[in-house]
């Protein structure tokens, strides 16, 4: 056959990520919107039981506001624990511009278990008119190394091809272990605009090792994880980075948004991976 490509396509088990919760918009963007510890845990049972794998988790107060209290994160943990029962736990460490470095990283380094994986912001983004999340190579560097010795994977959170040499920094520092997992992230303010060509030439330039998945924000979570499906690549998807199920209607739940996501990777033959699957994809 002289066509060349897609040798592994049909074998290569597709990574679901879901993010409830975010820490920007709540409940006032759409009421089923998961905030509280246990609302969390269940809209998760119902994502893991749906094709989710990964669950990416915010903390939020009583009042609906993000925190990084150290407790209302064990909250959260606790309430997964009970209620799901295999996902794997990624805790985020963003916040940049409203917390301190310590305060962001606290939770991973302090709930009981550790969360099997975190984030790390590879460089600076602009929120709004007046705050940027700065996360300078050195806090990297911090953060990397403590996930090392705490036995957490980083997930690295590339918003434009700009962090891609601070991705490679990391690895030539020896700071991170293969296969290293990355987030592009397609429609922030001040990142990659969200077109499928950008989608191209963002994977086209990660390091060698390196699984990835699409973050898209609104109306371009749809389009850009299909196609990141089609190019063999993992997806994000929830009500984090998008509300609506289509145009005007607003989502159910973060599980409607996962059932979608595995229907269309069945109709493109790609199996979704179990969380046992990507914990030996990701070397967990």
């Amino acid at each position: 056959m002289a066509y060349k490509g897609y040798e592994d396509y049909f074998e290569k088990k597709l990574v679901i990520s879901v993010a409830t919760t975010g820490g920007h918009h709540g409940k006032e963007a759409n009421p089923n919107l998961p905030e509280q510890p246990e609302e969390i845990a269940r809209d998760l049972a119902a994502c893991e039981e749906a094709g989710a794998s990964i669950a990416h988790i915010h903390a939020r107060d009583d009042e609906g506001d993000g925190t990084k209290d150290v407790a209302r994160f064990q909250a959260i943990r606790d309430a997964i624990d009970d209620h799901c029962d295999d996902i794997i736990v990624n805790f985020t460490t963003g916040g940049g511009g409203i917390w301190s470095r310590e305060e962001r990283i606290a939770p991973i380094l302090e709930t009981d278990p550790r969360p099997e994986m975190a984030t790390v912001d590879l460089g600076p983004i602009n929120f709004g008119q007046t705050r940027t999340a700065v996360n300078t190579r050195e806090q990297n560097e911090e953060y990397a190394e403590a996930m090392r010795a705490a036995s957490v994977k980083p997930e690295l959170e590339l918003f434009n091809p700009g962090h891609i040499p601070e991705m490679n920094h990391l690895i030539d520092e020896d700071l991170l272990e293969p296969p290293y997992w990355c987030t592009t992230i397609f429609g922030m303010q001040n990142g990659m605009p969200a077109a499928p060509r950008n989608v191209i030439n963002f994977v086209d330039n990660l390091p060698g090792a390196s699984e990835w998945q699409v973050l898209a924000l609104g109306r371009h979570q749809l389009p850009l994880t299909t196609m990141a499906m089609t190019m063999g690549g993992h997806v994000r998807v929830g009500m984090e980075d998008n509300v609506y199920y289509r145009k005007g209607e607003l989502a159910e739940s973060n599980a409607q948004l996962v059932r979608r996501t595995a229907r269309i990777a069945a109709e493109v033959n790609r199996p979704v991976a179990t969380p046992t699957e990507t914990r030996e994809l990701l070397g967990l």
